[in-house]
């Protein structure tokens, strides 16, 4: 029988056990704790896409399959006649005219918001003059304000400057409440930038303006995709105030020529509804994809710093 070593006597001690076993006891915990956090993520997950889900698939459902009181989850007879019917000018007129109008309003906002939002934040990080302080408390009073509660207002402006009934009127509010978090958001990127990197390309022999364009612009590029696709969505799913400022058909946006399916509970054609708000959607969900890996990278890197 083979004696027994000083370390195994050791690892075979009490003392030994007792803590080796709250380490068990403790990854266990761990290991319970991270499985029910991934349950409450996955449940609220489905309740997140069940909407979406619903919609594309009611979208592509026949009527009978629609007006059921034994609802089915995927359409047994797959159909493309409610998409039709949505974009049938006779049926449902000026589709095409809401498509045109709602890119023109996202391009000018995207692109307007963006210019002026990165200049904006480049004198609130590197510059420092009088009434910085309240400009940035301005900013964010403006951030807290109930948007609902300012369309009387809004609406007075516009039309003292003959901007109502017009795209310019859109683009113009949709300016007042995208700028200030745009400026905010690439503010925090710009502040994360250091400032060794433009002293050095400008020892190096580069100007301020090649020290901007080829150090500061393309680090500050997620920042500015992330806050360019809130901006898209943003603009792109606005109803309200677009359906108070525009009333002529043809110059309204698909959010309000989304309205014009819906009427009373009989009325109300569900099948072409569905299929007009997942052509909406569509928009959308190729411009994030496109974006979506400098997304990933713009969302993490400076968005709260302050």
């Amino acid at each position: 029988m083979s004696a027994v070593t000083p370390a195994e006597s050791a690892a075979l001690s009490p003392v030994a056990v007792a803590p080796r076993a709250a380490v068990v006891r403790r990854g266990r915990r761990r290991r319970f704790r991270r499985a029910g956090w991934n349950i409450v993520g996955l449940v609220v997950t489905l309740v997140l896409v069940f909407p979406v889900f619903w919609m594309i698939s009611t979208a592509f459902k026949p009527n009978d399959e629609i007006y059921t009181f034994t609802p089915t989850w995927i359409p047994t007879h797959p159909t493309l006649d409610h998409f039709r019917d949505a974009i049938d000018p006779t049926q449902h007129p000026h589709f095409w005219d809401g498509v045109k109008n709602s890119l023109i309003v996202v391009s000018a906002t995207v692109a307007l918001s963006m210019v002026l939002a990165f200049l904006a934040a480049i004198a609130l990080a590197k510059y420092r003059f009088s009434g910085r302080s309240l400009f940035i408390v301005l900013m964010i009073g403006i951030l807290m304000l109930p948007q609902v509660g300012l369309i009387i207002p809004l609406y007075v402006v516009l039309a003292r400057y003959h901007m109502t009934n017009a795209l310019t009127g859109v683009v113009v509010v949709y300016l007042t409440f995208l700028l200030p978090f745009a400026i905010w958001t690439l503010r925090g990127f710009i502040i994360g930038i250091p400032k060794d990197l433009e002293e050095a390309a400008m020892v190096d022999g580069s100007s301020r303006i090649g020290a901007f364009i080829r150090i500061l612009l393309p680090l500050v590029a997620p920042g500015l995709v992330a806050t360019a696709v809130f901006a898209f969505i943003t603009a792109w799913n606005e109803f309200i105030f677009a359906s108070v400022i525009l009333q002529d058909q043809s110059k309204q946006t698909l959010t309000v020529w989304l309205a014009s399916f819906y009427g009373t509970s009989r009325a109300t054609d569900w099948g072409a509804l569905m299929a007009a708000s997942t052509l909406t959607a569509i928009p959308v969900v190729f411009f994030f994809l496109g974006l979506q890996r400098k997304i990933r990278s713009g969302l993490t890197a400076g968005a709260v710093k302050a």
